[in-house]
């Protein structure tokens, strides 16, 4: 891993973290995305788990920077033991560049939004999988262009900073071309609206490719521009 790139990401997290209204679940989103336990966390800085857990839960004062520096630091150390597979995929998305229209809105959210609430704001009907998830963010993708245009390593960065997101594929007919495209590439999403039909011209095979891979899958007929300005205009 060059140390530039580790040394911009590191930068990202921590600066995230520090300008968090919520600084401890921002740094829990940061562990969780790089499939960390607060267990493995607690032990790499030499401190009792109760530690991270009161950070990330509020029940202690907000560490400093030189203390978020020490966990951000740890967090992408513990991912290299491991083969830096995280480190790779998020430090790509700081100078990544994805064709031109391919997406539409991309934005992520400093606290988590349960699905439930994200579906009600959007109009989405639920189709199969779990509600009382949390999302981190959202990708509006031009489901023809993304598929047509891009490579598998260039499709991971629709994610933005965190898979725990909703991507919302528009311009789709029965929603099977973008589940396959996710079912070839190795991050799922948490969750897949389907945008412009409704849950009858949904292919059958389609929810049980996201079920497979965990996926929430709901569908919307709603107008895309109408989308976006709701969730722009939400206070997350």
């Amino acid at each position: 891993m060059e140390s530039g790139l580790r040394h911009r990401l590191a930068e990202k997290m921590a600066g995230e973290i520090t300008l968090s209204d919520s600084p401890g679940k921002t740094l829990k989103k940061w562990r969780l995305s790089f499939d960390i336990s607060q267990g493995q966390l607690s032990e790499y800085l030499g401190v009792s788990p109760s530690v991270i857990s009161d950070y990330e839960s509020g029940r202690r004062k907000s560490p400093g920077t030189a203390i978020i520096g020490r966990i951000v630091d740890s967090i992408l150390a513990i991912d290299e033991g491991k083969g830096g597979r995280y480190i790779h995929k998020y430090a790509s998305l700081l100078f990544a560049e994805i064709g031109d229209g391919v997406i539409y809105d991309l934005h992520d959210y400093k606290n988590p939004i349960d699905l439930s609430t994200f579906a009600n704001v959007i109009g989405a009907e639920v189709i199969s999988g779990q509600v009382n998830l949390s999302i981190y963010g959202y990708t509006v993708i031009d489901s023809l262009k993304a598929i047509m245009n891009l490579t598998a390593s260039e499709f991971n960065r629709i994610y933005g900073w965190s898979t725990e997101r909703a991507l919302i594929f528009t311009g789709v007919s029965n929603g099977k071309s973008p589940m396959v495209a996710i079912r070839v590439t190795p991050f799922k999403p948490r969750c897949v609206v389907l945008h412009g039909i409704d849950s009858e011209k949904v292919h059958p095979i389609v929810p049980k490719m996201a079920e497979k891979d965990n996926i929430t899958l709901m569908c919307t007929t709603h107008e895309i521009e109408d989308i976006v300005e709701r969730l722009r205009e939400e206070k997350w």
